[in-house]
């Protein structure tokens, strides 16, 4: 039976044991679990996820930031390492990997149905955005300009990184050979070197020189975790031989759910696939309309994978809009679901506890990165360099939430760009 106490009375003695995970039956009370963390309800799951798919801009890197403050930070419902352990996860799996943090969390917290609310609460509000962003697009042949909203809120996300990075670094950074692979993977892809490439080039440097101090284990350990996520691959196999190719909208969700199915990497490596297919292949959308469908997915907040939203309904309307979507996410959906089922086990052995810590320490160091790029285009004059001082006091400071400073930093751009002081 899950133990329930109110704020005051588990504070007041340890928290007991719940046998079943994920479950809490009083309203607006918060469950206590075997870590004496608090474990939030299904609605506070829903609540948060929304919030953060309307209000993480940046792509993944920032939304990673965002989802570490709220969850680690501010609501302690994990610690730094698990939320790191999650981060290294995600690298392992294809799809968008901040909204497989997003479905990790809500299943460490909540169980299948604390994966689907966290997954479907990032996503959707994010794809409702694309979709009315589409609408116009479709009707009006353009969409609005968000370079204004932008000019405030790209230092405020910078901010945010960085603060996440110190933090995180601080848990994963444990040894002068874990420093020097995060950093050495900063540099390398700085220079242009591929991120999937660094990101295994860390695990396995990590495995490495480790294995050289330790005897060597039984390889079926390692064999036997890879194998119990391989029924999780069942049915992506059987959902793509289900698109048939003389339907167009069976043909549109078999080809978003492949992409969904296979792709690692940025948002460029989306943009090749895209184009591979549909207008190289098919012929469906012109390198304009493309450009444009990815210009969206990375203005609005969210997934930068909502670029399908905008495709189905440039293609098909709202039934297109609709089959992409779920078709593109599908895959992340069942493949995190495989994948915490052994999650947890993996820190306990020799091999994928050494590779998790590499691939762990390679996500920073991208992350690491890919912030000095965005800090070139974000902190371009004084008003920009002053928000994202600002933001930085404060998220150090106080536990204001970050979605007021991007709010605010989204206020500062407009009105500096009416003063004439921005783009």
């Amino acid at each position: 039976m899950t133990a329930i106490y109110s704020d005051r009375y588990r504070r007041s003695r340890p928290a007991e044991v719940p046998e079943q995970r994920g479950r809490c039956r009083a309203r607006g009370r918060r469950c206590v679990d075997d870590r004496g963390e608090g474990r939030p309800t299904l609605g506070e799951l829903w609540g948060l996820f929304v919030r953060l798919g309307v209000t993480a801009f940046g792509g993944p890197a920032a939304h990673i930031a965002m989802m570490h403050d709220e969850v680690v930070r501010r609501r302690q419902w994990m610690d730094d390492q698990r939320f790191l352990d999650m981060v290294g996860a995600t690298n392992l799996i294809p799809g968008p990997n901040s909204t497989e943090i997003a479905m990790h969390v809500g299943h460490d917290r909540g169980g299948w149905r604390g994966l689907v609310i966290a997954g479907a609460g990032f996503i959707l509000p994010a794809a409702a955005i694309v979709l009315a962003l589409a609408w116009a697009y479709v009707s009006y042949g353009d969409t609005p300009s968000g370079e204004a909203l932008l000019y405030g809120i790209k230092p405020i996300i910078i901010a945010i990184v960085a603060q996440a990075l110190v933090r995180l670094g601080h848990t994963a950074i444990r040894t002068w050979l874990l420093a020097a692979v995060a950093v050495a993977v900063a540099a390398l892809y700085l220079a242009g070197a591929n991120e999937l490439v660094l990101l295994a080039g860390g695990a396995l440097v990590v495995l490495a020189i480790r294995s050289l101090a330790r005897p060597r284990g039984p390889g079926r350990d390692l064999l036997g975790l890879v194998g119990l996520g391989l029924p999780g691959l069942g049915p992506i196999v059987l959902a793509q031989a289900a698109g048939s190719p003389a339907v167009d909208l069976l043909r549109l969700f078999a080809i978003f759910l492949k992409i969904g199915a296979v792709l690692y990497g940025s948002g460029y490596v989306l943009l090749a696939f895209l184009r591979n297919d549909l207008v190289a292949r098919l012929g469906w959308l012109t390198d304009t309309q493309l450009l444009d469908a990815v210009a969206i997915g990375q203005f609005s907040p969210g997934p930068i994978f909502t670029t399908a939203t905008f495709i189905g309904y440039v293609l098909a309307g709202l039934p297109g809009a609709a089959l992409a979507t779920v078709g593109i996410f599908l895959p992340s959906f069942l493949f995190v679901g495989a994948l915490s089922r052994v999650l947890p086990r993996l820190r306990d052995h020799v091999w994928t506890g050494a590779l998790l810590d590499g691939v762990n320490v390679a996500a920073l160091g991208l992350m690491a990165g890919v912030s000095l790029q965005l800090g070139a285009d974000a902190l371009i004059d004084p008003v920009t360099l002053i928000l994202a001082g600002l933001a930085g006091l404060l998220l150090w400071r106080t536990t204001l939430n970050s979605a007021w400073l991007v709010a605010g930093g989204a206020i500062v751009g407009v009105l500096a760009s009416v003063a004439g002081m921005g783009p």
